[in-house]
């Protein structure tokens, strides 16, 4: 695993999903949304702003432990809400 330092964000595909509200960890409005992200899908979204994306895919979300669908690091360029709507509207 990567470690986290200040240049980088987690990003994990909870905050991304539309079956789960705000509780469950979604971060984006459910109109941005999808069903089902994935970590190569959001690395892929993510790329493709210039974010230098590295892929943890072992990682587990802490509200859902059990589920080991990984997480996407990704540069601090800008606030985490504004790089998540990005990659929200590329997905």
């Amino acid at each position: 695993m990567v470690s986290r330092d200040d240049s980088k964000i987690v990003v994990w595909p909870a905050y991304f999903d539309k079956n789960a509200t705000r509780d469950q960890g979604r971060r984006v409005p459910k109109n941005l949304a999808v069903e089902k992200p994935s970590v190569e899908s959001i690395a892929k979204a993510a790329q493709s702003l210039g974010l230098n994306p590295v892929l943890e895919k072992q990682a587990a979300y802490s509200a859902r432990h059990w589920e080991r669908k990984g997480r996407v690091l990704i540069d601090k360029k800008g606030t985490k809400t504004d790089l998540l709507k990005k990659i929200a509207k590329r997905l």
